[in-house]
């Protein structure tokens, strides 16, 4: 038996032969819990990121969760939605997570996004690297297009033409994947496109 690892209640759930082989995933938050959140579902095509795929939307549930998940550095809530991102990402493709500025990693004392597939069970290559600590919801539309770029391939990395998939927390304006999505394009990607777990309503 699970704990909630928001309300910490027991999660009743129905033995099957895929639970007891550990094929079928468990979920992690009781249905109470899960309710509260917003499913989205939305999926977006673009010119520069060929598939945009976004599983919530922003409301009160979901931003207790990251401040409690990022902000108080509860680790432990990276399983929260860790079914759900493994069904997404399972046999996807190169999976990339968008990467933190060093500096901001160093505060928050964990990479969240590498914390959230390592709870989904889900292989991940980290081949990027931020540039630049700007949060891109300060800037006006102008300021975005006139930046320069956000992300660099890691020293020493290359990569194979392939599907590369995007993975990160919350998309706002779609700045920042776009950024990472030009690099791994031009660095020989044939594909690439972005999960993230919420899209802000703006």
């Amino acid at each position: 038996m699970n704990e909630c690892l928001l309300c910490e209640q027991i999660i009743a759930f129905s033995p099957s032969w895929k639970g007891l082989l550990g094929l079928d995933r468990q979920m992690n938050i009781c249905p109470n819990c899960s309710k509260k959140f917003k499913h989205a579902d939305i999926k977006d095509e673009g010119t520069i990121l060929d598939k945009i795929t976004t599983l919530y939307t922003y409301n009160e549930a979901m931003r207790e969760y990251l401040h409690q998940f990022k902000f108080l550095q509860d680790v432990q809530l990276a399983g929260v939605f860790a079914k759900e991102l493994h069904e997404h990402l399972k046999g996807a493709g190169t999976i990339v997570p968008i990467p933190m500025h060093p500096e901001k990693k160093i505060q928050r004392t964990f990479a969240h996004m590498d914390e959230l597939l390592k709870s989904a069970n889900v292989s991940y290559s980290n081949i990027l690297d931020k540039t630049d600590t700007v949060v891109m919801g300060e800037k006006s539309k102008e300021q975005r297009l006139a930046m320069k770029p956000l992300f660099a391939l890691k020293p020493g990395k290359t990569l194979q033409s392939g599907t590369y998939i995007l993975v990160d927390d919350i998309y706002t304006t779609g700045t920042t994947l776009c950024h990472a999505a030009i690099v791994l394009k031009e660095a020989g990607a044939t594909r690439v496109e972005a999960v993230t777990l919420i899209r802000a309503e703006r």
